[in-house]
């Protein structure tokens, strides 16, 4: 589904966040929101989300409001119900109108595409930080949402376990192809997972500069020579940005 923003302006008391902001998301692609803290990405994430309410302009998925489409949000605090296993959390997502063996075959294909087969009947404090996030892609990947929105779902984690997450995204990705706005404010990460890179300036947001991403999903490893002199664009150009904006 293709994601519209049409001159989108919200704020936070009187602190602006977006001033008549536009951008378009295509259907089926990974667009990376990236940007330093505070300038607004987890905003537009919320305004997708439908938790908040712009101050004007409108917003549409599909041509429908957000609150019309099914979203799964990924947040980096996973929120699972302490008192269920991995498997009853998974469940609650999946209508009952499904068979319960239908539900656990789903829930047990899910958890085999991430490697966490043996975590079904887990509880969420026997999880380490990685497991927990894991489970909650499985979990929006349950949902079968119209739209993903992930917010610094990887921050935080070790290289290792970081790539290794990612390299579980893609393999969700490959089998179910959503439209996904993820927000980050790591350059390596946004360039590894986007279709389609926009930088955003410090609020009132705006796009500073877009990205296509040229490098094949397949291709996007660490260590790729063309992402990496990507790497080294995308970084003067937001540099170059920052010093501009503090010299105003």
């Amino acid at each position: 589904m293709k994601v519209e923003l049409d001159r989108v302006s919200f704020a936070y008391g009187g602190l602006t966040v977006l001033e008549r902001f536009c951008a378009q998301f295509p259907s089926g692609e990974v667009t990376v929101l990236l940007g330093p803290s505070g300038c607004g990405k987890t905003t537009i994430l919320n305004l997708l989300a439908g938790l908040l309410i712009p101050r004007e302009g409108t917003l549409r998925v599909g041509g429908r409001s957000p609150l019309e489409v099914r979203v799964g949000y990924i947040f980096q605090d996973v929120r699972l119900i302490p008192w269920l296993t991995v498997g009853r959390n998974l469940d609650l997502v999946l209508p009952r109108t499904i068979p319960l063996t239908e539900r656990m075959q789903r829930i047990q294909t899910v958890l085999r595409l991430m490697g966490l087969e043996h975590a079904l009947g887990l509880f969420p404090d026997q999880l380490s930080g990685g497991m927990s996030r894991r489970v909650g892609m499985a979990r929006a990947y349950l949902f079968e949402p119209d739209l993903y929105l992930m917010d610094e779902s990887f921050q935080g984690l070790d290289p290792p376990l970081k790539f290794q997450l990612l390299s579980n995204f893609q393999q969700l990705r490959s089998t179910s192809p959503k439209t996904t706005v993820f927000v980050t404010h790591d350059i390596e990460e946004a360039l590894l997972l986007g279709d389609e890179i926009h930088l955003l300036s410090p609020i009132p947001a705006r796009i500073i500069h877009s990205l296509r991403n040229p490098v094949p999903l397949k291709d996007r490893i660490p260590g790729n020579h063309e992402l990496a002199r990507l790497e080294g664009e995308l970084f003067s150009l937001f540099r170059k940005e920052t010093i501009h904006l503090g010299k105003e």
